[in-house]
């Protein structure tokens, strides 16, 4: 069973837009799974326990910095 996702809706750069729709049309894929791909391929991961501790520190008196990979 996979996890349960949510899409998130970004401004990029016209020039970047242009070669991810590029990619899609060439790849017969969806512009989320080139993004997807596109981030991990590059490591731009952050492991999901550090972006939920810093989530839940955001309603605190003491919010966590933004993690950084």
């Amino acid at each position: 069973m996979g996890t349960e996702t949510n899409v998130l809706t970004a401004h990029v750069p016209l020039s970047l837009a242009e070669k991810v729709e590029a990619m899609v049309s060439r790849l017969e894929r969806s512009r989320g799974w080139v993004m997807k791909q596109a981030n991990v391929d590059a490591g731009r991961v952050i492991d999901h326990q550090s972006i939920q501790s810093w989530a839940e520190s955001l309603s605190t008196d003491k919010p966590l910095p933004p993690p950084a990979k």
